[in-house]
């Protein structure tokens, strides 16, 4: 336990006190997701397997009720209502979100609760979160009556929603919504799920019944949609969970950690009174150790504040390196949206490069028709020894100011953090997914010399007019847009207040504590 105890932060170093979610869960079995088209098989394929008496439980950022889940279905709607009409006890917690009108997914979300409630479901739209702020997490809980053994949950950066279901060719999902015009009609999308089995399973039960049976009200912050909730019926008061089962039998290898973001709000949240920041403190606390190679995947790595954190582990740390890869281009391009989300990446890159420019490797992932890749995973791997995968992104936003969720996972071996990295960089790479020609990747003493001989080769044919063969792999060098004066004086404020807010209270920020 004396190794676990060096990576995972223990029941005291969490800083939430009030909560019952375990220090961590061992005998544990996790398998990653890669790609939402995976994802959403098998959890039809688990959801179809309910009778009366399981249940379902479920968070979602969004929640789109006509999202085929297969190429022939069924919808999202089609599956959770289903399973409602078998007598599967179906709550879900979906965040409330701000108006369609400014591109989010309240009417969404909304149309989702009432078809899951017609066919004898319950979901919640859910605003209790700090001003400005939104539920960011993405869990599914299956617990079968009786059967233990068979339960599972799936957790990580995946919405039940449009534009996720894309595959390794990464065409992008038919069923898109709009993003930067760069990613095309069907914007191409990266992205990773957890499957998780075992005593974790109960660990992420209890989250879910944490916030669910929290005794603020679902929409306390927003007067006018209490008033609309009011006129149209809207179920306000969460009804009772089924009585929670002990925890599935050991059945794995791996221990994780369940880590979360609450925020410290303008009310108090009873399982966090003071809000919870685990996925910060235990980034720090793994990143600290790391010494040979630091492997990020995010879709918004863009916090200075963060990026402190990684810059200070390549000064401590000579033979350290950080690979990271992010999304060629932010998902909006208006003329006032495009500039903060610029400038936050721009702040955090240069943060980690001041540390040593030549320890410092950003790349960005196109299809191998040439159209940018929109990476919205957010998977860190250090030392290939401890892993995490979740909702969170590497921004002040969402490791104090939203609600998040993310799984880190340790094992006797470190195998799994390895053959995570592994298993993307053989995709990014054009590598067989059999590993039989994994030569240079598993080191990671190799792999990033690797990683930039691909990546320079690919930018070299794309420079030199695309003249012979297209050279293997997907990741070219990232290189960021710079800012002129003038657009950064006011890019910069206004990425600090709204894009990546602080939601720590007044006397943690003047410590600079997570």
């Amino acid at each position: 336990m004396a190794e676990l105890a060096d990576w995972f932060l223990s029941a005291a170093e969490r800083g939430n006190p009030a909560t019952k979610i375990p220090a961590w869960s061992a005998g544990s079995r996790v398998e990653p997701l890669i790609h939402g088209a995976t994802y959403f098989d098998r959890l039809v394929t688990e959801v179809e397997a309910l009778g009366a008496g399981d249940y379902l439980f479920f968070t979602d950022w969004r929640g789109d009720p006509d999202q085929k889940m297969r190429d022939d279905g069924p919808t999202v709607r089609e599956l959770f209502c289903s399973a409602a009409h078998r007598g599967v006890v179906v709550k879900g917690l979906v965040w409330r979100s701000h108006l369609d009108k400014f591109a989010y997914s309240e009417e969404e979300n909304q149309h989702l609760g009432e078809a899951i409630e017609a066919a004898g479901g319950e979901v919640l739209l859910d605003q209790r979160v700090r001003f400005g702020g939104s539920h960011h997490q993405k869990l599914v809980v299956i617990r079968h009556a009786g059967e233990p053994e068979r339960d599972v949950a799936f957790a990580g950066g995946i919405d039940l929603c449009h534009s996720r279901r894309d595959d390794e060719t990464h065409r992008g999902d038919r069923q898109a919504q709009q993003m930067a015009k760069q990613y095309g009609e069907h914007p191409p999308w990266h992205d990773v799920q957890l499957r998780l089995q075992g005593p974790v399973v109960g660990a992420l039960d209890t989250s879910f019944r944490e916030r669910w049976d929290d005794p603020a009200p679902l929409d306390m912050l927003s007067p006018i949609a209490w008033l609309t909730d009011k006129l149209r019926g809207a179920d306000l008061d969460p009804g009772a969970l089924p009585e929670q089962p002990a925890d599935p039998p050991p059945c794995g290898p791996h221990t994780v950690q369940v880590l979360r973001t609450y925020p410290d709000a303008h009310f108090e949240y009873d399982f966090a009174p003071h809000g919870e920041r685990s996925i910060a403190r235990g980034y720090s606390k793994a990143v600290r150790k790391a010494r040979r190679l630091i492997y990020l995947e995010d879709q918004y790595l863009w916090s200075k504040r963060v990026a402190k954190l990684f810059a200070r582990a390549l000064a401590d740390n000579p033979e350290l390196h950080l690979v990271a890869v992010v999304p060629r281009h932010p998902d909006v391009d208006g003329r006032l949206s495009l500039p903060p989300n610029q400038v936050g990446r721009q702040q955090a890159i240069e943060a980690c490069r001041a540390a040593d420019p030549e320890r410092v490797h950003i790349f960005d992932v196109e299809n191998h028709e040439g159209t940018p890749v929109y990476v919205h995973a957010k998977v860190c791997v250090v030392d290939d020894i401890w892993a995490t995968v979740g909702s969170d992104n590497l921004n002040r936003r969402s490791w104090t100011h939203d609600s998040e969720l993310s799984c880190a996972v340790l094992d006797d071996t470190g195998e799994f953090a390895r053959d995570l990295r592994l298993r993307l960089l053989r995709e990014h790479l054009d590598r067989r997914a059999d590993g039989i020609d994994d030569e240079g990747l598993a080191d990671p003493d190799t792999v990033v010399d690797v990683i930039e001989a691909s990546a320079k080769a690919l930018e070299d044919w794309h420079t030199g007019g695309k003249t012979g063969p297209r050279p293997p792999g997907r990741l070219r060098p990232h290189r960021p847009e710079k800012l002129g004066v003038l657009t950064r004086s006011w890019a910069v404020p206004a990425y600090r207040v709204f894009y990546d807010p602080d939601g720590r209270s007044y006397r943690a920020r003047l410590r600079d504590e997570w």
